[in-house]
């Protein structure tokens, strides 16, 4: 009885052992797809930023350590506004020994014109030569050359004290700020950037097929906000993202646009750049640290296409790519996707 219980072990044994080298096919994931859409032609929407004009980094003229900080980020400065200020001791020290010079350079002055006047008056009477008199002038012209040096570098040690204040050159709003009490700066090293006070304008990255439209609107749904005209665009595409930056100045504006804020454009870029934008559902669009994407099935497996993302909203991504109206891309769960996974389009 033992022998055949052996047996019947041995036997289960070697089926699974056949069983486990027998290899597993590829799981088919399945997905859900929907249509690319051709998106209405005639203008070109795009996110854009809200920026100022002019901004403006500010930075100290000496190097110092930050003593004290007197603003923060989204304060409004008013020109002439302290913002900083270094530790002024060694400056002070600076002046100090600067007037120590100049004080002594011009007693040397005093002797120098005292000796000359000595020297005239000798000469006067003949009792020395024009020679040696020549030398006592020469001596009370550099003593005075040396009082004028001295003075200079005194006045270089004020400015330099003067330095240890950081003002505001410009009224604006303080939007970013880097500086921090007790920090080592060099000179010119940005601690803030001022948005000057003024004309706002929106920046946006336009690519190829859009062109450099000349007038546009700031939108909100179907309301607008703005209406922009073109100030200046690139000469050149940036060399990662192949996009054009410009800048439009905001021409009128039915509300207050905040510095920083992320608006919806839409562009004149005519009939041409609108027939080539594509719409997608947001789900579709996928960012692997390569620029975004969408997948599409080919040969049933997924397949990752490059794209231009133009904006979005909560439903739909308005793109630009090498794709044809009505082809499928998949919908939701891009993010497991692998490039050559086995994929089927749910029914």
């Amino acid at each position: 009885m033992s022998r055949t219980l052996l047996l019947l072990v041995l036997v289960f044994l070697a089926g699974c052992a056949d069983q486990d080298d027998v290899p597993v096919r590829d799981a088919v994931r399945l997905v859900m797809t929907a249509p690319v859409q051709a998106a209405d032609a005639g203008a070109a929407r795009l996110s854009g930023t809200v920026r100022a004009r002019f901004e403006t980094p500010v930075s100290f003229q000496v190097d110092g350590r930050i003593l004290e900080r007197l603003v923060d980020a989204g304060d409004q400065v008013e020109s002439g506004k302290v913002l900083f200020r270094l530790d002024p001791r060694d400056f002070a020290q600076a002046v100090s020994v600067a007037s120590a010079d100049l004080a002594a350079a011009l007693a040397e002055v005093e002797t120098a014109a005292a000796e000359t006047r000595r020297n005239r008056d000798l000469l006067t009477r003949e009792f020395i030569s024009e020679q040696v008199f020549e030398r006592v002038q020469l001596a009370e012209k550099s003593a005075r050359e040396r009082a004028d040096a001295a003075r200079a570098r005194l006045e270089q040690a004020r400015n330099r004290l003067g330095y240890a204040e950081l003002e505001a050159g410009h009224s604006g709003t303080l939007i970013e700020v880097t500086g921090e009490p007790g920090q080592v700066v060099a000179a010119g090293q940005p601690v803030g950037i001022i948005a000057q006070a003024g004309q706002s304008e929106v920046e946006v990255f336009l690519p190829e097929r859009v062109g450099i439209p000349q007038a546009g609107r700031v939108v909100q749904g179907s309301r607008v906000l703005a209406t922009l005209a073109l100030r200046e665009a690139a000469g050149a595409a940036d060399d990662t993202t192949r996009t054009w930056k410009a800048r439009y100045a905001i021409a009128e504006a039915a509300v207050p646009l905040r510095l920083g804020a992320v608006v919806k454009v839409e562009l004149d870029a005519g009939q041409a750049a609108g027939a080539d934008v594509l719409e997608v559902p947001v789900g579709a669009i996928n960012e692997r640290g390569n620029g975004p994407q969408v997948w599409i099935i080919r040969s049933g497996r997924a397949e990752p296409v490059r794209i231009t993302l133009l904006d979005m909203d909560a439903e739909t991504a308005r793109i630009t790519a090498d794709l044809e109206p009505g082809t499928q891309v998949i919908s939701l769960g891009t993010h497991l996707l692998q490039s050559g996974m086995p994929v089927r389009a749910l029914e």
